[in-house]
């Protein structure tokens, strides 16, 4: 993601979106050892878990029942932890060549206790209020295999309050603003593809039918979305660019997110376009009629095509593609299940958005948020760290 988000941007900017990266990775590793990974997974009420997990106690080589029968507790943990780094990451790409080191470092540690861990339990945990898959007593029966609710719906909607919060970026819609790379955002958005199989295909904790689904699941959404967003460009302005190639390749894999392993083929190809057809609209659209500062489209894609998968998961999701929504779910497979991922997607759009604000106040107040207009201007590089990608600099 590093390198999809550092090619997008203007080169005086570049090490800026890398830095804040690699800093919320360490940052969030830590605080998901401490108390991140219990609040999400241990047993707890239907909102947050407990601390019983806290510094990971009891998270060893014994596989931990409740999530997994064979799978280690502490690979279980660094799987989830790989969730809980790259989502308030994605955050940057909203904020992205506006807004201080620091800033982004304290709002991604507030966000992450304020959206991304209630969320990530109520979507995942034992007890969580709508894991309609592994909770019984669920009061709402609603699924995600993979990310489309805590990762995706959560980190879109939250960008969407950011970047309304932090205002444009100086310059926006008078001066050109064209990434300084598309060569590295094309190999970001390659490692993307493969890696975003360790996200779904791993989510099926087991190399089973569903898993395999997942693979299959994945790959053709990705590949109809990859055709799909230059096709629109073609069509609309004469031209497929290799932005529009990457932009689908990402929301075709946004979309099938949360029904990876529950849907088959041909809803995956379904999922696939319709969750990319309406983030076309909103990245190339939506953002311009209302005006707002998306720098990288993160509302645009992972909140768009997020928000449109989840939906279609409830429409698609299949017992004979994962029997292990009967346990839980019995009828509501096939039939109703699209209401209950209604009510589970109002709630985290409510928190995602609550939480942002409550996060980016709290930054306003401690640390500030954006930098000087000269500063902005310049370039975040030298102003942040002391050093440039590039031998030139650009305005």
């Amino acid at each position: 993601m590093a390198l999809f988000f550092g090619g997008l941007v203007r080169s005086k900017n570049v090490l800026s979106v890398l830095a804040q990266c690699m800093g919320i990775a360490g940052i969030v590793t830590l605080l998901w050892w401490a108390v991140g990974y219990s609040l999400v997974f241990a047993p707890g009420n239907a909102f947050i878990g407990g601390l019983d997990y806290a510094f990971f106690r009891g998270v060893d080589a014994t596989p931990n029942p409740t999530y997994s029968n064979w799978v280690s507790h502490n690979v279980f943990a660094m799987f989830q932890l790989m969730f809980a780094i790259i989502t308030p990451a994605l955050l940057i790409g909203a904020a992205a060549e506006r807004i201080k080191f620091t800033s982004m470092m304290l709002i991604s540690v507030l966000w992450l206790f304020f959206v991304y861990i209630p969320v990530a339990h109520m979507a995942w945990g034992s007890t969580g209020l709508f894991n309609g898959v592994a909770n019984p007593g669920a009061a709402i029966k609603a699924i995600d295999f993979a990310g489309g609710f805590a990762v995706e719906m959560a980190s879109g909607w939250s960008a969407l309050a950011l970047v309304w919060l932090l205002g444009p970026r100086k310059g926006y819609g008078r001066d050109p603003m064209p990434p300084h790379s598309m060569v590295l955002a094309m190999a970001g958005a390659g490692l993307l593809w493969v890696g975003w199989y360790g996200f779904n295909v791993g989510s099926a904790l087991g190399a089973d039918g569903v898993a395999s689904n997942a693979f299959v699941a994945t790959t053709l959404a990705a590949a109809v979305a990859s055709l799909l967003w230059p096709a629109l460009e073609w069509i609309l302005h004469g031209k497929p660019t290799v932005l529009g190639f990457c932009s689908g390749i990402v929301a075709g894999l946004v979309a099938i997110t949360p029904g990876a392993g529950f849907v088959g083929s041909g809803a995956a190809v379904a999922i696939g376009a319709l969750g990319t057809f309406v983030s076309f609209f909103a990245a190339m659209r939506l953002k311009h009629l209302l005006k707002y500062d998306d720098a990288l489209d993160t509302f645009g894609v992972h909140g768009v095509a997020g928000t449109v998968g989840t939906l279609l998961t409830g429409v698609f999701a299949s017992v004979a593609i994962n029997p292990n929504l009967q346990a839980n779910l019995g009828g509501l497979a096939g039939n109703l299940l699209w209401l209950e991922q209604l009510k589970a997607m109002g709630i985290v759009v409510v928190v995602a958005v609550a939480g942002t604000l409550a996060a980016t106040w709290i930054t306003r107040l401690v640390v500030g948020l954006r930098p000087e207009t000269e500063d902005e201007i310049a370039g975040l590089d030298y102003l942040d760290h002391g050093e440039t990608g590039y031998r030139y600099d650009e305005n």
